[in-house]
């Protein structure tokens, strides 16, 4: 398949997908009979509330529709009740189809973070912090950051990534994320969006190629073209140690390493989870670490090799 074929695939698929979730009735259409081959809206009718011609919204989302005014794209995407997310997700596969954007390079993201990055995390000594790009691999961590994943870091050691660990190792990640289908969802999500991004990366096209080949789930959820942004939020995981934490997280870009991301959980101090960081910090600090290493896998033998020593007592 050719960069140009796989842009209006994407396109049309991103398209179809929306188009599925609409119900006739959610878009103000009377309903005539039940006999519907069509999930959510069809062609026609997208094209109809959209104030275009049927065959010119064919050929819109084959991609083969030359200059789409922004008037056009607004409509489409108000009809298909795009949000912001899609909506930016959506501009971004129209300018994959032309010949300039389909030009366009990723700029390199490198492996490794700089020394002020890892200076940075091993500062924030007191929260678990991590530093992801785009395709969620866990470039770097500091020292709380891996005792707290450390089953991401141990089963996916070659090259830490949330991704292979949700599918790839989905009994354990079931019993580390709680509310799995939520993490799994998410993740594809992300993937997704950084698709958008970056159609280019080779690396982003095999990771997606191996997961869709390893794994149903991560297929299924991946065929639903759902996309999500970075943002701050909170997650729920349960840790071999400290049993289960619910904890608010930070995720900010780094301007100096586009494609990086710093991610921070922020417990409140005197909440359990936070006393329950500060008791995982201090048995951790009976494993001698030297700071300033990256999470590349290459300093397992920093960490306990048995996660499943006597378990801090449950103080909450």
């Amino acid at each position: 398949m050719t960069d140009k074929e796989a842009a209006r695939t994407a396109l049309r698929e991103f398209l179809m997908s929306r188009r599925a979730r609409i119900t006739p009735e959610a878009a103000g259409l009377p309903v005539v009979g039940t006999n519907r081959r069509v999930k959510g809206l069809r062609r026609e009718e997208v094209a109809m509330l959209a104030g275009i011609s049927s065959e010119y919204y064919v050929r819109f989302e084959r991609g083969v529709a030359a200059g789409a005014t922004s008037s056009v794209i607004d409509s489409v995407a108000a009809v298909l009740k795009l949000d912001e997310t899609e909506r930016e997700h959506l501009n971004r596969l129209m300018v994959a189809l032309s010949p300039q954007g389909r030009k366009r390079n990723r700029p390199a993201t490198p492996d490794a973070v700089r020394p002020g990055i890892q200076l940075l995390l091993d500062a924030m000594a007191h929260v678990p912090a991590f530093v992801l790009n785009g395709r969620l691999d866990l470039v770097a961590a500091n020292n709380l950051g891996k005792a707290l994943y450390a089953p991401i870091f141990e089963m996916t050691a070659d090259q830490p990534n949330m991704a292979r660990f949700m599918f790839l190792h989905e009994e354990a990640a079931r019993a580390f994320w709680p509310r799995w289908q939520d993490m799994a969802g998410d993740v594809v999500a992300f993937l997704r969006t950084e698709a958008g991004l970056h159609p280019d990366d080779p690396d982003l096209i095999d990771l997606v190629g191996h997961l869709s080949t390893r794994s149903d789930e991560f297929r299924t959820r991946w065929a639903a073209h759902n996309v999500r942004p970075h943002t701050a939020g909170t997650k729920t995981l349960h840790h071999p140690l400290i049993g289960e934490l619910t904890m608010p997280y930070e995720d900010l870009g780094i301007n100096a390493a586009p494609g990086h991301l710093l991610m921070a959980y922020t417990p409140r101090a005197g909440t359990p989870e936070h006393d329950a960081l500060r008791m995982l910090a201090s048995w951790n600090a009976s494993v001698t670490v030297e700071p300033g290493l990256s999470a590349n896998g290459k300093d397992q033998d920093d960490r306990p090799a048995q996660w499943g020593k006597p378990a801090i007592p449950d103080h909450r």
